[in-house]
């Protein structure tokens, strides 16, 4: 997905083309005053001291270099960047420049769309932005970056990144550094910083195994004995804090347990207001994405993401959301929030089936908001063939995996694991890790230890096994809140 989506109206078309240039004139559109102030701005040639680079927007525009005033940013200082860009096509009419200033660790962005000379605005349109440059001349682009404070999780680098965009779409980058989202990257900035790395306070649980003969029907009921003894993720908390949830009306606690088939999930919901708000998409065109697949996130819903090689990376992940409804949201991703197919989607893979089973109890009214409801209870079972990605599926006793919970109103909510402002909900480096365990392994392995050992030995064995983490060991107090360790 474009950073910062722009849906400004429609720009006029230019009154004169200039037929044989090639590009549109540069003045057109300007007054006296303004063409006057603009002219240092235009040359034929970039100036002999600059950092050479040689970046290509679809044989249209190039950066042919740059000029810094320092190589150091520190938050909260003032870096003046100077580009030089060269007009080598026309560009039809909308387009303008951006610039990013993004840090790889923390994950954060910042926008220098505006600046100085060419790129001030007048209306929605930048005053000497691209569409308006000549075949052939060079443009000096001064940018005045105030870098900011992204706190503790800061990284030592930030990346300078720019490009042509026009509504949702941007000009390819055909050569010079990129992102792979068109975005080229220019050069990096030394922060002075030494960054805490995102993942040292995540939240982590231990999940046991079914015992045998235990089963779960998934009725939304959660009346098995199962549940009692499932690993409880506790209380939500706050995403952006990691602290009780105070202001946000919504909080939840999960379950979780599995077998050889499935991952168990059983959300247990507080909402005063419950909400489905999906029914026919004909009726609600704006709710549904384009496979047809609800924007549960835009109401009421839960939601599990699920990074199965549990290293974090943002690379193969998967999202799913049940809604009061029982309505599903599922896709699965490549990288962080990739693919994007625009404002109504695709949202990555949403043709990933994990041919779940899901039950809703609504302790309630649903979307009558003048009355006051208990909450809802979704409960899910996942089967372990839906995670491709997976190194071991069904996962074998002692397998991380990378997972958050979430409940969700109007596209906020609160989570197992808080992402305390590293990035939203896709940010996977602060999802919380599941250990699964199963306890009958752990026995197996020690017997099978002991087996040449005698009586006195296998003794000791069982003893051990006994002492391994059992699912209601693992539960926290209902309640109690569970703080990243």
């Amino acid at each position: 997905m474009m950073m910062n989506k722009r849906f400004f109206s429609t720009l006029a078309p230019l009154a004169i083309l200039l037929a044989l240039s090639g590009c549109v004139g540069s003045n057109k559109g300007l007054s006296d005053e303004d063409k006057e102030r603009l002219k240092p701005y235009i040359v034929d040639v970039a100036p002999a001291d600059i950092t050479k680079l040689d970046v290509n927007f679809e044989n249209k525009l190039r950066i042919i270099g740059y000029k810094l005033d320092r190589a150091v940013a520190t938050p909260g200082s003032t870096v003046k960047v100077t580009l030089y860009w060269k007009c080598e096509e026309k560009l039809d009419d909308g387009w303008m420049l951006f610039t990013h200033v993004d840090d790889p660790i923390s994950n954060q962005v910042t926008n220098f769309d505006w600046g100085r000379a060419i790129r001030e605005q007048k209306g929605d349109r930048q005053i000497l932005g691209p569409d308006r440059w000549e075949k052939g001349k060079v443009y000096v682009d001064e940018i005045d970056m105030r870098i900011p404070d992204w706190g503790p999780g800061m990284g030592p680098e930030l990346r300078i990144m720019t490009g042509i965009w026009r509504k949702d779409e941007r000009l390819r980058v055909l050569s010079g550094a990129n992102d792979g989202d068109n975005r080229a990257i220019l050069f990096t900035l030394k922060t002075g910083r030494t960054p805490t790395k995102v993942e040292e306070s995540v939240t982590k649980l231990s999940v046991s195994k079914l015992p045998a003969g235990e089963k779960i029907v998934v009725d939304g009921k959660a009346d098995e004995k199962a549940w009692t003894i499932a690993t409880s993720t506790g209380v939500f908390v706050d995403v952006s804090t990691g602290g009780p949830n105070k202001d946000f009306p919504v909080n939840a606690e999960a379950k979780i347990t599995w077998d050889d088939a499935n991952m168990y999930v059983l959300f247990e919901v507080k909402d005063p207001t419950v909400t489905g708000g999906f029914n026919d998409p004909k009726a609600q065109p704006t709710k549904f994405t384009v496979t047809g697949l609800p924007k549960l996130w835009t109401e009421d819903t839960v939601e599990i993401m699920t990074d199965p090689d549990g290293d974090g990376d943002n690379v193969d992940y998967y999202e799913l959301q049940i809604n009061p409804q029982n309505k599903v949201f599922h896709s699965q991703f490549d990288a962080r929030q990739k693919p994007e197919g625009g404002e109504n989607g695709p949202f990555g893979h949403e043709d990933w089936d994990p041919k779940l089973k899901s039950a809703v109890v609504v302790k309630g009214t649903l979307d009558k908001p003048d009355d006051k409801d208990e909450g809802y209870t979704v409960e899910t079972a996942i089967p372990w063939s839906a995670f491709a990605k997976a190194k071991n599926h069904p996962p074998r006793s002692g397998d991380t995996w990378r997972m958050n919970f979430y409940a969700m109103e109007k596209n906020s909510g609160v989570s197992w694991s808080p992402i305390l402002k590293k990035g939203n909900f896709h940010f996977a480096p602060r999802f919380g890790k599941i250990e699964w365990f199963d306890p009958a392994a752990k026995a197996e392995v020690l017997d099978a230890g002991a087996g040449d050992a005698g009586s006195s030995d296998a003794g000791k064995a069982t003893t051990a096994a006994s002492a391994a983490p059992s699912a209601s060991s693992a539960t926290p107090k209902k309640g109690t809140l569970r703080l990243p360790n």
